[in-house]
């Protein structure tokens, strides 16, 4: 990549030729200029080649061309008929996509490449990436330099991109637990990751409020366990189609049963599975966590587990261990005598790294990776080297900092989602503290800092359901996306908000319910219909 210098000079050159600076998130490198191409679309072709040789098809990128040819071009971008064309710049008819390594039926993976060059010049209107997933965020930015005049003509600038993701999970939460999310909602909010260049949906499915998750071995947890287990629920076909609308997109997708607590839904399901919680030597009728002393516990344990591990094809999983309240536990005199005999004294976290190792090995004996939240770390349960550890609790900078170094000094891959609960909201614009945070921001090694495979925002959904989930993500969650993507000497405010703001307004134009940045309006707003 070019140097510091280079680069601001290059980001200069940028802001002064005025149509790439809409674009989102900011490449790694770019260089443009006023000259500029006529587009038009009844003559434009998205041409698609493997190694300089022509392909029939791609459904990865043929399902592409034909979102980004709507995205662009078709009747609800609002666009006056075209001008006739004697009076424009020079034409061009089609972009070329030379990708390296063939490959369209694979699912993408945290070691999948995303890097894409974009020459667009008097003699080349080219993408050329190594794999289709770095020619979808090639497309995404393509669609993002395209621009029209008021007279209703596309243009593009004359420009050269060369382009890679600093970090190669960049993830978005959502909890359908708390409030129930349509499949509709899911699939929206996939299109707008893409638009973000944001590439894996942590789908943090069920939890103590409700379990949606339509489970095949065990159809209790759901007839018993969903708000509703005729519509609040995700079938297998509902589950399949997330995966390969993700797919598409070049998106993973992360499923999340976490255990041992946040398991209150479970227990009408799978009798037996919850501990009982006593008040005195009688049980009160309530339960707490999952029961980590019983053969049964695991036993179903692994049975859910290896359904999940056949619906779910990513490599990872998301195994949860947070916020375990050890209560019912100590009230419980099973787990007392259970305690004793194990020699964990009053150590109740001996109990829980006892139960959450015995998971891990369950989980790794399907050949599956897993996701781990911080308390599995701080609690130091035996974990597997290649565990991913993800740091949430939100703590001030300084702590959640301490704690990426302390993970990553102990060897393991580290994710950051600390300052990203998107869920919280303030008065005002709150994307910008949002927006400067930096995930390497720690004292440690550049060894340990490789550790850091990058970070999600969330959206909890006590408060967010699918009437209010796109305005408070978008364009929100933008800014984690351009700190995951851009390089880190990318942190000029003034800078991100005028392209922020742009690029909120081109989210309205693609039907997105972005909520504004600041006071103002977009034309979008008025040429919808």
């Amino acid at each position: 990549m070019a140097g510091s210098g280079l680069w601001f000079s290059l980001l200069l050159a940028a802001v002064l030729a005025g149509r790439a600076a809409a674009l989102w998130p900011w490449p790694q490198y770019i260089q443009t200029s006023e000259s500029h191409y006529a587009i038009f679309p009844h003559n434009f072709q998205f041409q698609y080649h493997v190694s300089s040789a022509a392909q029939p098809g791609c459904s990865v990128l043929d399902e592409a061309f034909q979102r980004y040819r709507d995205i662009l071009f078709s009747s609800h971008s609002w666009q006056p008929p075209e001008p006739t064309r004697k009076h424009h710049a020079p034409e061009k008819n089609s972009l070329i996509i030379l990708v390296v390594i063939p490959g369209c039926n694979q699912l993408p993976s945290l070691e999948s490449v995303e890097n894409y060059t974009l020459t667009i010049n008097d003699d080349h209107c080219f993408l050329l990436s190594e794999t289709v997933w770095g020619a979808l965020r090639g497309l995404e930015t393509f669609s993002q330099l395209v621009w029209r005049s008021p007279e209703g003509t596309f243009f593009i600038n004359k420009t050269e991109i060369e382009d890679f993701p600093r970090f190669p999970h960049r993830g978005l939460l959502l909890d359908t637990s708390r409030h129930y999310l349509p499949l509709t909602s899911i699939l929206d909010t996939l299109d707008v990751m893409a638009y973000n260049k944001l590439n894996v949906f942590h789908w943090h499915l069920v939890d103590d409020s409700s379990f949606p998750y339509d489970s095949f071995t065990f159809p209790e947890l759901t007839r018993k366990g969903a708000y509703n287990p005729a519509t609040h629920i995700y079938t297998a076909q509902d589950v399949k189609e997330v995966i390969e609308y993700a797919r598409l997109r070049g998106i993973r997708v992360l499923a999340e049963f976490d255990t041992p607590g946040h398991t209150l839904s479970w227990g009408p399901g799978v009798p037996g599975l919850l501990t009982p919680c006593y008040s005195g030597s009688h049980p009160s009728g309530t339960f707490g966590p999952v029961n980590p002393i019983l053969n049964s516990t695991y036993e179903f344990m692994s049975t859910f587990f290896l359904e999940v591990s056949s619906v779910f094809p990513d490599f990872y999983l998301h195994l949860g261990g947070d916020e375990v309240d050890f209560t019912c536990w100590k009230s419980n005199p099973d787990i007392q005598a259970f305690m004793k005999k194990q020699g964990f004294g009053n150590d109740f976290k001996q109990l829980e790294s006892f139960y959450i190792q015995t998971l891990l090995n369950i989980v790794s004996a399907y050949g599956k990776g897993y996701v781990v939240w911080q308390e599995v770390f701080d609690n130091n349960v035996k974990v597997r080297p290649d565990t991913v550890i993800q740091v949430w609790r939100e703590e001030t900078p300084v702590h959640y900092m301490k704690e990426m170094e302390r993970i990553t000094k102990a060897g393991f891959r580290a994710l950051l989602s600390a300052p990203w609960y998107l869920n919280h909201i303030t008065y005002g614009p709150d994307w910008s503290e949002i927006y400067m945070v930096d995930p390497l921001e720690f004292k440690g090694s550049p060894q340990q800092k490789a550790l850091v495979i990058g970070g999600e925002a969330c959206m909890w959904g006590e408060y967010v359901d699918s009437t209010n989930l796109a305005p408070r993500l978008w364009p929100r969650a933008g800014a984690v996306a351009e700190r995951l993507w851009s390089n880190e000497l990318v942190t000029s405010l003034d800078f991100a908000f005028k392209r922020l703001t742009r690029f909120r307004c081109e989210l309205l134009r693609r039907g997105v319910q972005a909520q504004p940045l600041n006071v103002g309006y977009c034309e979008q707003e008025f040429e919808q219909t």
